[in-house]
């Protein structure tokens, strides 16, 4: 793998580790879809994960999977009960993205890339996302967070669909992404300090 197909492999794995910080099941359906019509922009050797997820039972899986995750954010409180799950899917989620995208490369450089860059990413996004939500929850009570998670379930397809199709543009915008995300958890975690010290002032 050359310096360019290394880049390309880099960009293309942080884009779907970032999009499963938004969603867990919508990332790989969508890149086993592109696998199995050969829609992925660069030739990556197939490992027995992608192999299963463009697979005829893997599409199943994961499009039935897909389905349930996005139906169950539009149930009120649900999510949130979700996002305890969520949490800690995305990151192994982003871990095996990554993983996949860098198959033809080292396996301490791919792994290694994997956990520190694609669990790293896609864990950090899901963190912004619950923050987003529990804010949502709290001052709308939860009325607010179908809203919510739909602008996260269509960012999720966008930054998807972007990480396959020109990879280079998607590792611009998981920049932004871990940005915004970083500013929604410091928000949170300043307002339930501010909470913490009023409530010790009463």
């Amino acid at each position: 793998m050359n310096e360019l197909d290394l880049l390309m492999a880099t960009s293309l794995g942080l884009g779907l580790a970032a999009a499963s910080g938004f969603r867990v099941f919508i990332p790989p359906f969508v890149y086993g879809l592109s696998l199995r019509f050969d829609m992925v922009p660069i030739s990556i050797p197939m490992t027995s994960v992608s192999e299963w997820m463009a697979s005829d039972i893997g599409l199943i899986v994961l499009g039935a999977a897909m389905v349930i995750e996005i139906l169950g954010y539009y149930v009120p409180w649900i999510d949130n009960l979700l996002d305890t799950i969520a949490s800690p899917a995305a990151i192994i989620a982003g871990v095996m993205m990554m993983s996949s995208t860098l198959s033809d490369t080292h396996p301490v450089l791919q792994w290694g890339a994997a956990i520190i860059a694609g669990g790293g990413v896609s864990g950090t996004i899901q963190i912004g996302t619950v923050a987003t939500r529990a804010v949502s929850t709290a001052t709308t009570g939860g009325l607010g967070n179908p809203i919510v998670s739909t602008v996260e379930a269509g960012a999720c397809i966008f930054c998807t669909i972007l990480a396959i199709l020109l990879p280079i543009i998607a590792l611009l915008l998981v920049f932004v992404l871990l940005g915004f995300s970083g500013k929604q958890v410091k928000k949170r975690f300043f307002n339930d300090t501010k909470n913490s010290i009023d409530n010790m002032n009463v």
